[in-house]
């Protein structure tokens, strides 16, 4: 059996007692596994990244994951806009090894050197995908992390994360039902 990185068991948690996003929720993922959740805005597919991240807490249930990084829907929000890209990946990861990911991820080093705002989201969503790798993480949570590229530069990307399935397990957050059953071990819907 490979190691369990991310254990979700009897979750309850909701914004207000009177709608619960989540009842008695479990959820388990392993090394080598991609797992997607889908559903419609405000079904509560980010919040439960939230609740993995323990930035909210919930109301019942045990939430237990390994090493954790994340990339975001959003990459702008994900860097400080005055400090150059390469120097926020300097300060959680190690850097080495980064041109492999670079090459893949269709990006030069001079363009990390640079604020994010200078680059298009499509390669700041690009470099955010590499600083979470170069954290290292045994779970890594995917917040619709295609949905600033075009199809083509989407489906390479997708392609260079399955390739990282070896070394831990992945949490996908995606609208895009048949990316998520292109990819994923098994398809969660949330609703």
């Amino acid at each position: 059996m490979k190691e369990q990185v991310l254990h979700v068991k009897d979750l309850t948690f909701g914004y207000s007692k009177d709608k619960q996003l989540y009842n008695d929720f479990s959820l388990s993922l392993h090394v080598g596994e991609i797992k997607a959740i889908v559903g419609e805005s405000g079904a509560g597919k980010s919040t439960l990244f939230e609740l993995i991240l323990g930035n909210l807490k919930p109301y019942h249930g045990e939430i237990t994951a390994m090493r954790v990084s994340q990339v975001f829907q959003d990459p702008y929000s994900s860097f400080h806009p005055s400090y150059k890209i390469i120097d926020q990946i300097k300060d959680v990861a190690d850097t080495e090894g980064i041109q492999v990911y670079l090459d893949t991820m269709n990006l030069e080093m001079m363009q990390l050197q640079k604020l994010p705002h200078e680059l298009s989201g499509g390669q700041l969503q690009r470099a955010s995908i590499v600083r979470a790798l170069l954290m290292k993480p045994k779970l890594l949570l995917l917040d619709e992390p295609t949905s600033a590229l075009d199809n083509v530069i989407q489906l390479d990307v997708m392609k260079m994360l399955l390739t990282q399935l070896p070394n831990m397990g992945m949490l996908l957050i995606t609208h895009e039902l048949e990316l998520a059953s292109w990819c994923a071990d098994e398809v969660i819907k949330i609703s």
